[in-house]
């Protein structure tokens, strides 16, 4: 049986060993610091988009779809023709016309999309003032091919590292440590601005787009950005 000078001792010397586990845990994180580097480069797009419609009216709705289908098999048979230009089919939707009274229906109105992609832009660009004589311009624009991304972003990820670990040596400095120790790093891709784009085109610039043979073509860039979050814990002197 323990007396009461023994039970003393022991409880002090639990409460001094969880106030050790607690001193360590605590510093487990002293120091610590959040640091974030990034690098980032201009990319030049690789990828043309080009978006074609078609759009129609008639009393007719059977009458009206034959019509649209007829038009976008004789696009999408004109494109499989030119290598390096892939080609899908894209929205397709039809409403009613009414009367000035809005009551009855006097007709139906169709538009359906094709759009098109390709890294030649010469090639796509030709195709596309052909197509205008059937077709009409819905939007332009461009992108990074997912390929070059990805060859991009692997060959800038030594570089984040790099600007990460002269951002860890700053800090450690700016604190008058003598070295740190990493808890933790993530990489992280992305940054990608919105894909140029041709959109909104008023009626007449519409109409001198539809007569031109070979638009011409700006392409631009993107900003491609990897970045490294991750912790440092400074050893002090």
């Amino acid at each position: 049986m323990l007396t009461m000078p023994r039970i003393a001792s022991a409880i002090a010397l639990t409460i001094a060993g969880l106030a050790s586990s607690g001193l360590l845990a605590d510093e487990a994180r002293y120091n610590q610091i959040a640091l974030r580097a990034e690098v980032n480069q201009e990319v030049a797009h690789d990828l043309m988009h080009v978006t074609l419609y078609t759009e129609s009216q008639n009393a007719d709705p059977a009458k009206l779809a034959a019509e649209i289908t007829s038009t976008l098999n004789k696009t999408l048979e004109q494109v499989r023709q030119v290598k390096g230009v892939s080609v899908k089919l894209g929205s397709r939707h039809s409403y009613p016309v009414y009367d000035d009274k809005g009551q009855k229906i006097t007709a139906w109105r169709e538009r359906a999309e094709v759009r098109m992609e390709s890294a030649d832009f010469a090639r796509l660009s030709s195709l596309t003032g052909e197509l205008l004589q059937s077709m009409k311009m819905g939007g332009m624009d461009f992108s990074i091919a997912s390929d070059t991304r990805k060859t991009r972003e692997d060959a800038m990820l030594k570089d984040a590292v790099d600007a990460f670990k002269a951002r860890a040596q700053l800090a450690t400095q700016a604190l008058g440590g003598k070295g740190y120790k990493l808890v933790s790093l993530s990489l992280n891709t992305g940054g990608f601005q919105p894909p140029m784009a041709m959109r909104g085109f008023e009626a007449k610039s519409m109409a001198m787009m539809d007569s031109a043979p070979t638009p011409q073509i700006e392409a631009g860039t993107s900003q491609v950005t990897v970045s490294a979050d991750g912790v440092i814990e400074v050893q002090m002197p």
